[in-house]
């Protein structure tokens, strides 16, 4: 593998069958793409569906979002199994199988007839989307002929990137069509078809016959402390973070258990997770800088949409079209990147990437309680030229120097950290952006007294508009919705500078040319 004058992904053919070519390989990237889909688009679609849930199912809506927590909770654990999974039962065998399971138990779901069976059902399911991610972009690299594995790249990340902007927006419609089982039985025609066209487009994989020992300390240390994590990350706005026993506990159990796997894995001889990797720099900090990367993104992803609706009064449908621009630009620009990438030094595409976060966020930070539909759109649809622009390039570098036999490890490693920081990253933005509106109404509050001429104006304002009888109440309100839009502003404006900071430090990182798949194997 040449390094010498730029970034190369590997040649993963080793002891594969040949690439496919033409329509075949066409049919496969279609398959594995919709089996990615629609495993991203049910950890997001369920969101708009906790109240229908709840109401159909006779419990809280709090009850309610462990159909959530169940499945990311699961999906969490099964993501580093991975690698240790793919080599005893083989990635295109491991893979068919997780996309079968998957849909199957999506039916489950479907008919499940109380919560604790549907949250038992989204249990089982998550466990079975773990590999799904990971192994599809593993297995289109291997797919493709070396000088088109950058495109491949950006064929599967158009998939985990779309997928859960259209996800709110799609589940939105279904529920208002037909009812909430429908978000779980649309993956059926579709897991199936991808599973059908994988099982027979995939080379059959001779078993290994040198199985190294069940790293079972590593089990259960990981599956304890990547569980307890992320309880603590599902859990801890509800029950007040650090203030609840639990959460403590959670907390304590997941550091706990987290340095103990880090610690048995360094010196354990067959890992279930390879810590090896991080060995190599281009790894190591590709995954740092995609992992913040993701952190900022959940700002765009969770607190814009909850803007709109708790402070702008848009209804969640109408959130989703709001934030549904994002991805058509996404789209156009994944293509052109997949084609063009290798044209180009990467830290230049990368950190272009991140100083249009920068500056739509920047501009996000400006925005009032009096914006229009389209003065809040247009920031959000330039915004999907940056999306790919990081995504792209360091999904390209994190595996550009990974050796053949440790892509599949590599890939869950990489996704899983991921994955855990959007949800970091969900979670803390959430409980900042009620902090800060904390904190904002009480600095605003204290100007609304009896001898403030502004308390008086608004007030006989109220009066002639007939809210004469409960002044107090409706000014309460509007310091409220303020307030939260100051809020609002300050996180953007924080997220903003986090990818300023991010485009800087790609600079710091060794020079990479492009990212040249047509070197691969030399």
């Amino acid at each position: 593998m040449s390094t010498s004058s730029g970034m190369v992904i590997q040649d993963v053919g080793g002891r594969d069958a040949p690439p496919l070519r033409g329509a075949w390989l066409a049919l496969l990237t279609v398959a594995l793409s919709l089996a990615t889909f629609i495993e991203v688009l049910d950890s997001t679609v369920t969101n708009v569906a906790v109240p229908s849930i709840a109401g159909s199912l006779a419990v809280s809506n709090s009850q309610a979002t462990w159909v959530i927590s169940s499945y990311s909770v699961a999906a969490a654990i099964a993501i580093p199994l991975t690698g240790w999974l793919s080599q005893r039962i083989g990635e295109a065998r491991l893979f068919v199988w997780s996309v079968l399971l998957f849909t199957l138990t999506s039916l489950l779901c479907g008919i499940a007839g109380n919560l604790e069976l549907l949250v038992l059902c989204r249990a089982i399911q998550g466990l079975f989307s773990g590999p799904m991610v990971p192994l599809s972009q593993a297995i289109l690299l291997r797919s493709f002929p070396p000088q088109k594995r950058v495109l491949a790249l950006a064929l599967w990340a158009m998939t985990v990137l779309l997928a859960p902007i259209f996800g709110p927006v799609l589940g939105g419609w279904i529920i208002d069509q037909f009812s909430w089982p429908w978000i779980f039985f649309i993956n059926l025609p579709i897991g199936l078809f991808a599973f059908a066209a994988c099982t027979a487009l995939l080379p059959r994989e001779r078993p290994d016959i040198r199985q190294p020992p069940i790293d079972m300390m590593g089990i259960v240390l990981l599956v304890v402390g990547v569980g307890a994590l992320q309880a603590v990350l599902d859990l801890g706005r509800d029950h007040g973070w650090f203030d609840s026993p639990l959460i403590v506990a959670l907390s304590l159990m997941a550091a706990l258990a987290l340095t103990c796997l880090l610690i048995w894995e360094s010196a354990e001889p067959f890992p279930v997770i390879d810590l090896d990797l991080f060995r190599d720099r281009t790894f190591s900090f590709g995954v740092a800088i995609i992992c913040l990367g993701m952190v900022s993104f959940s700002v765009i992803g969770v607190i814009f949409p909850l803007w709109l609706q708790t402070v702008m009064g848009y209804s969640a449908f109408q959130a989703g079209l709001s934030v549904a621009p994002l991805g058509i630009l996404a789209l156009v620009f994944s293509m052109l990147i997949g084609i063009f990438l290798d044209r180009f030094d990467a830290r230049v595409v990368t950190s272009f990437g991140f100083l249009v976060f920068f500056a739509v966020l920047a501009w996000d930070a400006h925005f009032t309680l009096t914006m229009s539909f389209w003065q809040i759109v247009t920031p959000t649809f330039i915004q999907g030229i940056g999306l790919p622009c990081f995504f792209i390039p360091l999904s390209a570098a994190i595996l550009s120097r990974v050796p053949n036999e440790k892509l599949a490890a590599a890939s869950g490693l990489s996704n899983f950290l991921r994955t855990l920081s959007a949800a970091l990253g969900t979670a803390l933005s959430v409980t900042w952006w009620d902090n800060r509106a904390a904190h904002h109404y009480g600095t605003l509050a204290q100007s609304v007294t009896q001898a403030s001429d502004g308390t008086g104006l608004f007030t006989r304002s109220l009066q002639t508009l007939g809210f004469g009888a409960n002044p107090l109440a409706a000014i309460r309100d509007v310091v409220q919705q303020q307030a939260y839009m100051m809020a609002t502003n300050d996180l953007f404006y924080v997220a903003s500078l986090v990818c300023l900071a991010l485009a800087a430090l790609m600079w710091a990182t060794k020079p990479w040319r492009g990212v040249s798949a047509q070197r691969a194997g030399h």
